[in-house]
C-alpha cells in the first residue's frame, strides 16, 4: 500500500527548499522502494493570489488524505495589509488546529562541523542536543476572546486569552516524557507560575503525569530564567516542553545556538502520528529567487516525516549521514559559510546531498 504525502511549497523561499528536498524525497523513495507517492497544493500566501484563501479546501482536504505533509514556508510582507484573517499565517494555524497537530517537535543540534558558525564559544555549544516540544495548537494563540476594542473613553485596546484545558496539557506532557524515554530521560518544563495561573495549572498537571513515567527526571524552570540558561549552558537541558507561546520564542533562540536556524528540521503531530514537517526558519523573502538559500533543515525535515509518520528509519538515516558527509566535504550556503568553506547555491547543495546518497 503507498503512503502519501502532500507537498506544500508556500512562500517566498519555500518553493526553492521544498524543490531541492523533493529531489531527495524521490531518491530514497527509488533506493529504498518505499512506495511513496507525492503531490503538491497551494497554502499561505501563493493560496491567497490563487484563490482568495490562505488555505483552501481542496488543500485540506487532500492533507486529511495523507499520511504526513511537507511544508516550505508561508508569509511575507507582500501580505502583511491584509485583514488577520485571510493573512498567510492564517492558512498554518488552520492546518494545524484542523488536523489536531499539538505536538511540535523542534530539535536543536549542533552538527561538530558547524561549532564555529555558533554565536557561542564552541566549548558552550560543542554536543549540543536538544528536543523542545512545544504544544502547538493552543494558548494564547489560539485562545478566544481576542480582538482590537474601543474603549468608552475612545482609547483602543488590544487583547488576547491564554487559556490551556487540563486535557491539553496531559496530552503535550506525554508527548514529551515519551520523547525523553528514547534520549537521556530528563524533562524540563517551562512556565511562568508565578505570575499566570494557566501555568500554575501547567505545572500541576506536569507533576501529576511525571507520575506515570518514574524513569524520567522532570524540572521545572520559570521561562525568563529558561531563556537565560539557554544562552549561559544550553547543554544542561535534554527535553524542554513548554505552551505555544513560550516555545515558538525558546526554540528560535535554541537554534541560533546552532550556528544557522537555516539548519534546523521540525516535525507537528498529532494523536495519529499523522505529522507536518518544516524547516524552523521563515519565508525569508529578502532572498527568495536568488538561490542562495539553504534547503538543508527541509531535507532534514523529510528524514523527521520519513521516522515518524511514514515509519522509514532506514531511510532517514541515510539522508542524516548525507548531509554530515556534505557538510564534511566544507560545503556551506552562505547562512553557514566560514573561513576555508566552499559556498554553494540552494541547487548545488541538493545536488550535493543526493551524491552523497548515491555514494
Amino acid at each position: 500500500m503507498s503512503k502519501k504525502v502532500l507537498v506544500l511549497p508556500g512562500d517566498g523561499i519555500g518553493p526553492e527548499i521544498v524543490e531541492q528536498a523533493v529531489r531527495v524525497l524521490d531518491q530514497v523513495n527509488s533506493q529504498f522502494n518505499l512506495g511513496i507517492e507525492h503531490e503538491s497544493a497551494l497554502l499561505g500566501g501563493a493560496a491567497y493570489d490563487e484563490t482568495g484563501s490562505p488555505l483552501p479546501d481542496v488543500t485540506l482536504e487532500k492533507a486529511k488524505a495523507s499520511d504526513a505533509i511537507l511544508l516550505g514556508a508561508v508569509g511575507g510582507p507582500k501580505w502583511d495589509g491584509l485583514d488577520m484573517s485571510v493573512r498567510p499565517e492564517k492558512g498554518l494555524l488552520g492546518m494545524r488546529s484542523n488536523l489536531e497537530l499539538f505536538s511540535n517537535l523542534r530539535p536543536a543540534i549542533l552538527y561538530p562541523q558547524l561549532a564555529d558558525a555558533s554565536s557561542l564559544k564552541p566549548e558552550i555549544v560543542a554536543g549540543l542536543d536538544i528536543l523542545i516540544v512545544r504544544e502547538l495548537t493552543g494558548g494564547i494563540y489560539f485562545g478566544q476572546p481576542r480582538g482590537i476594542r474601543t474603549l468608552e473613553n475612545g482609547e483602543r485596546e488590544g487583547f488576547n486569552t491564554y487559556v490551556y484545558s487540563e486535557s491539553e496539557i496531559r496530552r503535550i506532557a506525554r508527548s514529551a516524557f515519551d520523547a525523553a524515554r528514547q534520549r537521556n530521560k530528563r524533562v524540563c518544563s517551562i512556565d511562568k507560575s508565578n505570575v499566570l495561573e494557566v501555568t500554575v495549572l501547567w505545572k500541576e498537571i506536569m507533576e501529576e503525569v511525571a507520575k506515570e513515567y518514574p524513569d524520567v527526571e522532570l524540572s521545572h524552570m520559570l521561562v525568563d530564567n529558561a531563556a537565560m540558561q539557554l544562552v549561559r549552558a544550553p547543554k544542561q537541558f535534554d527535553v524542554m516542553v513548554t505552551g505555544n507561546m513560550f516555545g515558538d520564542i525558546l526554540s528560535d533562540a535554541a537554534a541560533m545556538l546552532t550556528g544557522s536556524i537555516g539548519m534546523l528540521p521540525s516535525a507537528s503531530l498529532n494523536e495519529k502520528g499523522q505529522g507536518m514537517y518544516e524547516p524552523c526558519h521563515g519565508s525569508a523573502p529578502d532572498i527568495a529567487g536568488k538561490g542562495i538559500a539553504n534547503p538543508l533543515a527541509t531535507i532534514l525535515s523529510v528524514a523527521m516525516m520519513l521516522r515518524y509518520s511514514l515509519g522509514e528509519k532506514d531511510a532517514a538515516n541515510a539522508i542524516e549521514k548525507a548531509v554530515s558527509d556534505v557538510l564534511d566535504q566544507g560545503l556551506r550556503t552562505a547562512d553557514i559559510a566560514s573561513e576555508g568553506s566552499k559556498t554553494v547555491s540552494t541547487s548545488q547543495m541538493g545536488d550535493a546531498v543526493l551524491a552523497a546518497l548515491k555514494a
